[in-house]
């Protein structure tokens, strides 16, 4: 009797147990960060109890811990993979407005904020001034404005961060964060693994934009709380805080300003650390998940029972986390594990085919793809049935024809400054578009451009000039762009639209096609000393051909893709494409080395070998395209204009006399 056939586990049941392990990193992490912003509230009355995890300064501890745990939920949540190629910000900034989880952040930020403010209220000591109620007179309590400033300012750091989240996409895991950091910043932390490496050395940046972004939100503060939030605030805050305490009836607002230099420094101090707190936890998260998809030096899937399935079926994934972690796995394969790539290359008894075909036609399908849509770039859509036109038959006409007389119907023509006026008016209504100088009579031209010479100097008239209008109001569309965040509005960047032409949309994960021909050519040319079958070296010739053919396209689009007038950069610059251009041509050079001498065998033809290594060559970059506010030629004044001509005659004077 047959054994029962193994269950192919899903893909995600190897990766979710590891991404549990990544974000206990990240927690411990950020508990280390927390117990220090302990530390830095304690009032240090008592040495041994400041620091005492089991007391005073480990609760502390548990609370901040608990506002940074609250945003690392969040990430957990709304986590991507991808760059996204929205064409501007604008549409970017309005599909997140329209966004269910935009709210949800501001939220969350908002409810750290809110407990770490209790959390600093009380930590602070009573020479500062800041407990909630004051008593003058003895008994009488009155609510005190200074910690109600203090809480508008964290609500408005909640919502700078809530802002920062997005405009710098937050919630996305870059898969080549490691590269980020060179080996000679690392020397000193090669003890520890090396993605702490990487938090620890991107920590103190983090710390000082902490400190810029608590500064910027307490300008804005000063303006928020006294011309919007203060009476507002002041109002709900008495409200609830009469349920507890006997205070005034009456709600006005104070004649004294509550901010003085000692609770705008507080402020400040206390800003930072929140917003160091947020800073560590998501710095430590996007470095962490994206660990190489490796336990104890092996592939994820090499403890699951079927570790071929389950690789396929986190290769086959629709969701593009999973597929993306899958396909890094399968590269790290292709490259380091030789027992695991002739496990791949022996596996031919499979029910959808041989694990070899199957990893095959995947990664082929992912290049293709880019191919596909390089040649899409530019073709209008195809419309669905092609409908004859309905023949209209001439309808019998109801209303009399337009009349051709004057609009303003007199006996006579008005004379003077009034009969011209009508008859401008007219000219207008008729022929719209066209100007009525356009229609005046020689004479009539000669003798407006004259009035024109007496009532306008000649750099007025330059000024006016439509040329000159037309180039002004270029470089005044340049300057504006270049203002930070106007310009993220209405800026369409070269490199989000080549990425997304070539890499798709909403998101474009490079990483997913750099693994793929990384994968894919490694296990090609591992074939000659492992594949036993010989089932690899039948789509040698297939993998070289779709490689040129891509790269070659690739490059072309990337020559003549066209930069938009709102980019002021003027230079033709993707990262992702050029790493994926850059993984294709080492995959082509490695696969040709080896195969090359067996080219007749394989059916390569002399031209296929010249046009693959023509792709290999990596082009020189051009000089930045000149913008086309460059291209407007200067209108010329009317003295040069005049010179110009007599310069010339000038010049041709001595030749005229030779031919005298």
């Amino acid at each position: 009797m047959a054994g029962a056939p193994v269950r192919r586990a899903p893909y995600k049941d190897t990766l979710q147990p590891a991404l549990h392990r990544r974000f206990s990193s990240t927690a411990i992490l950020l508990l280390a960060v927390s117990y220090l912003e302990a530390l830095l509230l304690a009032n240090w009355s008592s040495y041994f109890w400041s620091w005492f995890p089991i007391g005073p300064a480990g609760f502390r501890t548990l609370l901040i811990f608990s506002c940074g745990l609250s945003i690392l939920i969040l990430r957990i949540a709304h986590y991507h993979v991808g760059l996204k190629t929205t064409e501007s910000g604008l549409q970017a900034l309005g599909s997140s407005l329209l966004s269910p989880p935009t709210y949800e952040t501001a939220l969350w930020y908002s409810i750290s904020s809110f407990l770490f403010c209790s959390i600093f209220l009380f930590s602070m000591s009573e020479s500062s001034n800041l407990h909630w109620i004051t008593y003058l007179s003895g008994t009488r309590a009155r609510l005190n404005e200074r910690p109600l400033f203090l809480a508008c300012y964290l609500g408005v750091c909640a919502l700078f961060q809530t802002i920062t989240h997005y405009k710098t996409d937050i919630d996305r895991l870059d898969f080549d964060i490691s590269k980020h950091q060179t080996r000679v910043q690392q020397k000193a932390l090669g003890v520890l693994p090396r993605s702490f490496q990487i938090v620890l050395l991107q920590l103190p940046g983090a710390l000082a934009q902490s400190a810029q972004q608590a500064v910027s939100a307490l300008l804005a503060s000063l303006f928020i709380y006294y011309f919007i939030l203060r009476s507002s605030a002041w109002g709900w805050a008495l409200t609830f805080l009469r349920l507890f305490y006997s205070l005034p009836k009456t709600n006005f607002v104070p004649a004294t300003w509550p901010t003085d230099i000692y609770l705008l420094v507080r402020c400040i101090y206390a800003g930072t650390l929140m917003q160091f707190v947020w800073a560590a936890g998501n710095t430590a998260f996007s470095v962490f998940m994206v660990r190489e998809p490796l336990k104890n030096g092996n592939p994820l899937t090499s403890e699951s029972k079927d570790p071929n399935g389950s690789l396929l079926n986190g290769l086959k994934s629709k969701k593009l986390s999973i597929k993306a972690f899958a396909m890094w796995e399968l590269a790290l394969i292709a490259r380091d594990f030789e027992v695991r790539r002739q496990a791949i290359f022996c596996d031919i008894d499979r029910k959808d085919g041989p694990m070899w075909s199957q990893v095959y036609s995947i990664c082929m399908e992912l290049l293709k793809q880019i191919e596909t849509r390089v040649d899409e770039y530019g073709k209008p859509p195809p419309s669905a049935f092609a409908q004859p036109n309905p023949v209209v038959e001439a309808k019998q006409r109801t209303t009399a024809p337009v009349r051709r007389e004057a609009i303003f119907t007199k006996k006579g023509e008005t004379p003077g400054l009034l009969g011209g006026v009508e008859k401008a008016l007219d000219q207008i209504a008729r022929t719209p578009g066209s100007s009525p100088v356009s229609e005046l009579s020689p004479l009539a031209k000669k003798t407006w451009k004259d009035a024109k010479d007496r009532m306008l100097t000649r750099e007025q008239q330059e000024a006016l000039s439509p040329e000159h209008l037309r180039s002004e109001f270029g470089n005044w569309t340049t300057s504006l762009l270049r203002i930070g965040y106007i310009g993220r509005l209405f800026r369409h960047d070269f490199r989000t639209r080549i990425a997304g032409v070539v890499l798709g949309t909403p998101y474009a994960e490079p990483t997913l096609y750099t693994n793929a021909a990384q994968a894919l050519c490694l296990l090609a040319v591992h074939s000659l000393a492992e594949d036993q079958f010989g089932n690899v070296h039948r789509d040698v010739p297939s993998i070289i051909r779709t490689l040129t053919a891509v790269i070659r396209k690739v490059e072309g689009l990337y020559q003549r893709f066209p930069l938009h007038w709102t980019d002021p950069s003027g230079t033709k610059e993707s990262p992702e494409v050029d790493q994926i251009l850059d993984a294709l041509r080492t995959g082509l050079e490695q696969v040709v080395a080896k195969f090359e001498p067996y080219s007749s065998d394989l059916r390569l033809s002399l031209g296929d070998l010249r046009l693959a290594k023509e792709a290999m060559v990596k082009p020189e970059k051009e000089a930045p395209a000149p913008r086309e506010k460059e291209l407007v030629v200067k209108p010329k004044t009317i003295d040069e204009k005049n010179v110009e001509p007599s310069r010339n005659r000038r010049e041709f004077k001595p030749q005229m006399e030779q031919a005298r």
